[in-house]
């Protein structure tokens, strides 16, 4: 059980747009959000986080941006956004089976090689202590170029900040995400925790 309730989105009616952000990227409002609306400000500040590391218009592809957020938020423990991460991969087109292949990124076909090294970066370096070391940054340049990296880090730092709110909070997780996690996670020892 959540250690603080959601408010109900209309509790802040000038958070109306800024919600829209995320039932868009989701489907639905993250309670996570839903209660960070004490502090409307960061509601906003965190939107605008948001759409500058998620642009549509930026150099990686926004399913594998939701990917490299689910991997560093696997290494960071946080079930909720693990599984909001997938839902939202889904959304922007990543296919269940490549889903359903998660956790044999490293020898799936489905997955490509410029993009395994992308998950193993977003796994280092949502590692504590960082496990990003020259050797992993070489492989990422063999793949990706600057602007690449930065916006796959981005989504790295982005999910950094989800995972402490959501693990500190034990925010309850939403019913397509907990679904997500249970089809897709729950084979690899995913449980979702204390948002469950």
């Amino acid at each position: 059980m959540a250690h603080m309730q959601p408010l109900p989105a209309e509790t802040t009616p000038e958070l109306k747009d800024d919600f829209e952000i995320f039932d868009r990227i989701l489907g639905f409002v993250p309670n996570s959000l839903l209660t960070m609306q004490r502090r409307p400000k960061m509601v906003k500040g965190f939107g605008e986080l948001t759409k500058g590391v998620m642009d549509p218009d930026g150099a990686v592809d926004l399913g594998l941006m939701r990917l490299i957020a689910h991997f560093s938020s696997r290494a960071a423990g946080c079930q909720y956004c693990e599984a909001h991460s997938l839902v939202a991969a889904k959304i922007h087109d990543i296919p269940q089976e490549k889903l359903d292949a998660i956790w044999e990124y490293q020898t799936s076909p489905l997955y490509t090689e410029a993009e395994r090294v992308a998950l193993d970066f977003a796994m280092a370096a949502g590692a504590v202590p960082n496990a990003v070391d020259a050797e992993l940054f070489s492989r990422m340049k063999q793949h990706w170029n600057e602007d690449q990296i930065v916006q796959i880090l981005g989504a790295v730092c982005l999910y950094g900040f989800l995972n402490r709110w959501n693990d500190s909070m034990a925010t309850d997780l939403e019913e397509s995400p907990r679904d997500m996690g249970e089809k897709v996670l729950a084979k690899g020892g995913w449980t979702g925790g204390k948002h469950v």
